[in-house]
């Protein structure tokens, strides 16, 4: 692959559109749209090198028997869809403040302790170069709306029991909490 161009489309507040040019090991010339969290997209490397822009949380109740799930409404898909609670990280917040913010505005709980932190990772591989950190961890309290009038969401903890029923009648998940509540509700002794 040989890196030809990348040119800024339209920049709105939260993404910013480009077309990136580059040519195949078969000599094909491609365009491919993208999407970034970056408004200043110039070069092969700033492609590479994004900042962690999120956070996803994986949380369970303090019995590791209960997995949180935000049931939200995504206009992107039209509908609600079943994810982990996440969101951006603010200008000078590292990804622990980060987490315990967008958990208490999403869903009024309480972040009492982190189990496991896993590296950065792309977020939509396929159409923006936007990374995340994942933070595992309990919560507790109880649920209120969501702080933000802009989002609407149902937080809601799940048994095993009653994941494995959700996978089996809804196709309503994004594909890496669909994944996980797979394993996590299949798997026996797998809680934090």
């Amino acid at each position: 692959m040989e890196f030809l161009g990348i040119e800024k489309l339209y920049e709105s507040k939260f993404i910013t559109r480009y077309n990136v040019q580059y040519k195949t090991d078969a000599g094909n010339i491609k365009n491919y749209e993208i999407v970034s969290r970056s408004n200043s997209l110039n070069s092969f490397e700033d492609l590479k090198n994004s900042a962690c822009d999120a956070v996803v949380l994986i949380i369970h109740d303090k019995s590791g028997n209960k997995i949180l799930l935000n049931k939200e409404f995504r206009m992107a898909v039209g509908t609600y869809a079943y994810n982990f609670p996440a969101g951006l990280i603010d200008p000078g917040e590292d990804y622990k403040t980060a987490a315990k913010r967008e958990l208490w505005e999403e869903t009024g709980l309480t972040l009492t302790e982190v189990k496991d932190v896993w590296p950065v990772c792309f977020s939509a591989v396929g159409i923006m170069n936007e990374k995340s950190i994942v933070v595992v961890g309990e919560a507790e309290g109880e649920f209120a709306p969501s702080t933000s009038d802009e989002e609407e969401i149902e937080a809601i903890w799940f048994t095993k029991e009653q994941m494995r029923e959700l996978l089996k009648t809804d196709e309503h998940f994004a594909a890496r909490t669909q994944a996980y509540c797979w394993c996590w509700a299949h798997s026996e002794g797998f809680n934090l």
